[in-house]
């Protein structure tokens, strides 16, 4: 089922009947916001060489550089606001009984907008770790005041606490994001170029497990064709008029007089 001018009644209708929904989101969320994608037309490895400054190695190579990088992100995110993406994601825990937001973003967008339980895939930059301890700190000091910035209890490099190219997933997050995928009614994968694995097999795995799938994009990606649905178009536009539908099918608003009920036109890209 794909849609490009439109929300399907029968897919509204099921995602009523679910009640533990999994929204599953990559950097076409934030994007909306104006944070730059990776791996877009725009993205930030247009611009900048993975190897030099997202990496273990380039770290100790030079920390400076890394964490000079990541300020200027940071000073970027700062500026940005959640969309009404996030802000429909984030209202979704008044519509279904359990909502889980397993985010491959790192900009803390998701928890700013209202969402509550998210599992952040791939750390948060908002988070820094000692490279001698392990310990992790809530970390919004923005621009940095020494660079690089030191571990107050033990004077070690502090790193960002976001996982690097090379680097396995943090283990209790993919966990725990596994386990939501395998019990799940129902997931929304939300702007992700579903080429990241092995995030990207989450998806496939509530798939086999019988929950309902459905893509929201601007573009088809490589499980297009392996899921229930794609709705082709920005996630801003796309998730508040969804989710206004899902709530008054399940009877939990009513329409307000003098509208139609029907769905805005929207052109696919």
């Amino acid at each position: 089922m794909t849609s490009t001018s439109g929300i399907p009644q029968d897919l509204v209708e099921r995602l009523g009947h679910a009640s533990n929904i999994i929204v599953f989101t990559g950097a076409g969320v934030s994007a909306e916001s104006g944070v730059p994608t990776f791996r877009g037309q725009d993205g930030l490895w247009q611009k900048y060489d993975a190897e030099d400054l997202a990496t273990w190695q380039a770290f100790e190579r030079d920390p400076q550089l890394v964490w000079s990088w990541y300020d200027q992100r940071r000073q970027m995110i700062s500026e940005v606001d959640p969309n009404p993406g996030h802000a429909a994601i984030a209202r979704m825990a008044a519509v279904f009984d359990k909502v889980t937001v397993i985010t491959q973003n790192v900009d803390g967008l998701h928890l700013r907008a209202g969402s509550k339980d998210i599992v952040e895939l791939h750390g948060s930059i908002w988070r820094a770790r000692c490279t001698r301890e392990l310990t992790v700190y809530d970390f919004h000091e923005c621009p940095l005041e020494e660079n690089p910035p030191l571990c107050k209890e033990c004077g070690a490099l502090l790193r960002p606490d976001v996982v690097w190219y090379g680097e396995p997933l943090p283990m209790d997050a993919y966990e725990r994001s596994h386990e939501a995928a395998c019990t799940c009614d129902a997931m929304l994968v939300v702007g992700t170029s579903a080429q990241v694995r092995p995030a990207a097999t989450l998806p496939l795995v509530a798939k086999h497990n019988g929950a309902f799938v459905v893509e929201v994009n601007t573009h088809y990606t490589p499980i297009s064709a392996l899921i229930d649905a794609t709705l082709i178009g920005m996630a801003g536009e796309i998730l508040p008029e969804l989710l206004d539908r899902v709530d008054e099918s399940m009877g939990h608003s009513e329409e307000a007089p003098g509208t139609t009920g029907g769905v805005k036109e929207r052109s696919g890209v």
